[in-house]
């Protein structure tokens, strides 16, 4: 994430520099706003600690979509403010591993299945609704669905949904025992509220993305101190 700001940074910088000494933006009054985001991504739980870590298996990933509204500087035509709503989901995979997200007890339980029944697949899945903002630089707006792009921002989220999803029960051998899926949807070890930190870079319609959580997943007190990680592909337009 340090490095993906420390790259944008730069290239905003240098481009800014060129663009102005080559093109009169005096006369745009408005430009494409990138109205639409669609972001896949690969996920991570930062600050893991080695006993959880040891358990995940598989590609973690996301999807998250937004609708942005964007705001042109007058004096900058260059610089844009967006702000609008989106949707946000992750999913980490687990390896021989049941989260019970229902208990009753004081802290969040992950049992190790390495000797009992256990699901061949296995995930905790989240979803939030979030109100994302931007910050934007476009290169060349005269012509941005061919130009540089970059922004920073945050996002701000509430909770929707959290469940835990087992396919193909197994037996301690790994050998299947039946083809049942058990879900169970519980948010009472979740924070209810996502504060991420965001960055992009790209050209036209595709950039690359990060975004890290500042605050914890969990509640204080009932797991590690544990943040969001994804980075991804996002495309854009309209």
């Amino acid at each position: 994430m340090k490095k993906l700001l420390l790259l944008l940074i730069t290239i905003v910088s240098v481009s800014a520099a060129s663009a102005q000494n080559k093109k009169d933006f005096s006369k745009i009054k408005a430009r494409a706003g990138d109205h639409i985001m669609l972001q896949i991504s690969n996920d991570r739980w930062m600050g893991t600690p080695d006993s959880i870590k040891n358990r995940m298996k598989g590609f973690a990933r996301g999807f998250n979509a937004a609708v942005m509204l964007d705001k042109v500087f007058k004096g900058s035509p260059q610089f844009s403010i967006a702000f609008g709503l989106g949707i946000s989901t992750s999913g980490i995979y687990f390896e021989k591993t049941g989260i019970t997200i229902n208990s009753t007890t004081a802290k969040l339980p992950f049992n190790k299945l390495d000797s009992l029944d256990h699901y061949k697949k296995y995930k905790l899945a989240t979803s939030y609704l979030e109100i994302p903002i931007e910050l934007r630089y476009s290169n060349d707006p005269l012509h941005d669905s061919k130009s540089i792009k970059a922004a920073i921002g945050f996002k701000v989220g509430t909770l929707l949904n959290v469940h835990t999803k087992g396919k193909t029960l197994q037996d301690k051998s790994d050998r299947n025992i039946n083809s049942h899926t058990a879900k169970i949807t519980d948010k009472r070890f979740f924070n209810s509220t996502r504060i991420a930190a965001t960055a992009r870079i790209g050209y036209g319609n595709f950039s690359l993305f990060g975004s890290y959580q500042i605050n914890n997943i969990f509640k204080d007190g009932v797991a590690a101190d544990v943040k969001l990680l994804q980075v991804g592909l996002t495309i854009s337009g309209l």
